[in-house]
Formats: structure tokens, sequence, C-alpha cells
């Protein structure tokens, strides 16, 4: 659904992704369904995936695997949380969902990759579909070509949050040429351009980067105030670490009139809402203001 919008006296449309599921929400919807569809077909009963203590792929996967029947088991960032975990929302719910965790050092997680960890998680797992962190593989990719429809043909930008750069490949893939694709990365760091190229197939984006806010997961009580005032103004609650980041960034650029007069734009809502609260213990401990947002 495109929901229309006004910003600095310019109409703009925003494609509620976030309103496709409650928990396997936005972009990790379409992450993972071929991924789930692939599991199913190669037989297995597990899957497994990475992430940190908020990581709404985490928590996707985990209500993913309850919806499709799969176990899931969840590699976390920290074994500092083995001990406290379920004061911790997003991995609460999760275990909910029936997700069995690993907590590993932040050192261990660095090597996720290698072979002698992944052969590790083999000897005390047995068979299991991965899933990388972040849910970005070339079937992730597949479903994020699935965001835009013909019904969005004739938009001039299309714009969304950048994370580990599947969901922008995805936009850039399926968009068309005279597109420009513009992504809002939540965090600091010069291999994103080169992560976006293994998956993308056309050179119609740029990378916006200066509204990380410091980096991921990183905020201020600028953007806290203007996630809460665009709710309070359009009923459209944005998540901390990506949307209200991308949304800030676009607001200040139609401020500064960085999009031509009669541009179409068109905003990508990728979900991500539950880390709002998570967010918010982080705010009340600093006891700073917190993100208004009614999750019923």
């Amino acid at each position: 659904m495109n929901q229309i919008i006004k910003i600095e006296n310019r109409v703009v449309f925003i494609k509620r992704e976030d309103l496709l599921h409650q928990y396997i929400s936005g972009n990790k919807f379409r992450k993972l369904k071929y991924n789930l569809e692939e599991a199913k077909r190669s037989n297995h009963q597990v899957l497994l995936t990475f992430g940190g203590a908020f990581s709404n792929h985490i928590l996707a996967v985990a209500a993913a695997g309850k919806d499709w029947g799969f176990k899931t088991i969840g590699i976390i960032r920290g074994d500092e949380l083995k001990n406290d975990y379920l004061k911790n929302p997003t991995l609460r719910k999760a275990e909910e969902f029936g997700m069995e965790f690993v907590f590993v050092t932040r050192a261990a997680y660095r090597t996720k990759n290698n072979h002698e960890f992944i052969e590790q998680l083999k000897r005390d797992f047995g068979n299991f579909y991965i899933i990388p962190e972040g849910g970005t593989n070339d079937l992730a990719i597949k479903g994020c070509e699935e965001i835009l429809t013909t019904q969005d043909d004739d938009f001039d930008y299309i714009c969304c949050a950048v994370g580990t750069g599947g969901t922008i490949a995805g936009l850039i893939n399926c968009s068309k040429p005279c597109q420009k694709v513009l992504g809002f990365p939540a965090l600091k760091g010069e291999f994103l351009p080169e992560d976006i190229r293994k998956f993308a197939n056309k050179d119609n984006w740029e990378l916006i980067t200066e509204y990380h806010f410091g980096g991921y997961a990183k905020v201020t009580t600028q953007l806290i105030d203007f996630i809460n005032e665009f709710y309070m103004d359009y009923k459209i609650p944005l998540d901390p670490i990506y949307t209200g980041k991308m949304m800030f960034g676009i607001f200040d650029l139609l401020k500064n009139n960085y999009f031509p007069e009669n541009a179409k734009i068109l905003i990508i809502h990728t979900g991500g809402l539950q880390g709002i609260e998570g967010m918010n213990l982080v705010l009340q401990n600093k006891n700073l203001t917190q993100i208004k947002y009614n999750a019923h």
C-alpha cells in the first residue's frame, strides 16, 4: 500500500512494507520468503542465523520458524547477555517463538563466517539451513526484487534505508533505468557500495551517507524528537535504527531542494518497529525522551 503524505509542501508516497506482518516485517518478509521455500524444498528442519541483541532479523527468523514449522537457532553477539537475555524484549519474544540461543563473545562472533566456526556449529547442531546475518543472500535479493510493482513505474526516486545492502540491491534490480534509487545507510563504513555491487545489476543508485547519526544503533535527541513529531503528524511509526534516519534525511533533502520540483518520490518503509521497545529501554536508562508508539 502506498500512502500519500505532504512534506515541505511536496507530495510524497510511502510504501508501507511495515504492514506486511507484525513480526516478519517489511524487508525481512521479503528476504526470508525464498529462503524459507528453499529450506523446505531441501528438507531442512532447522534454521540457523546470526544477530545482535535487538536484531529485527533474529525476531523475524524466530517468527518465521514458528509459522513454517522449523526449529530455529540464533547465534547472538555478546556472551554477557547469557544470564540476562529475558530482560531484552527482542530475545524474549524470539524465545517465545521457540528460538534457541547461543551467546558468543564479540571476538568469536567476528569469525562467524569462517569454516572452522561453521563446522563447530554443525557438530553441535547437526544439519541446518544457514541464513546470514541480516538475511542478505541471492534468495533474499530475489524477494526484495518484488517490493516494486508496475504501479511504481512512474516514480522518479525510490528511497530506502540501508543496513547490509540487500534491500537496496533488490530495489535497484527491479527499478527502471530512468529511476534513481537513493539509499540512506544506518551505519558508518566504506564497505557498503562494494557489498551492494555484488548483487545489484544497474548503476542508477546513490548512497546518502550524512544521516547515520553516529553509526549503527546510535541515536540523538534530535532524531528521537523527529520520530515523535513524524508519528504525531502522520500517524506512521518509524524505528530509530533505519527508517527514522532515512526519513530525517529525506526531510532535510526536501528542505534543501535536492529533488527537482516535479519529481515523484517513493519512500520504502522497511519495518523494524519491534526495535522501538528495546531502544526505549536504553533511552529510559539514560533519562532521555522515549519514542511514542502504540503497537496495538
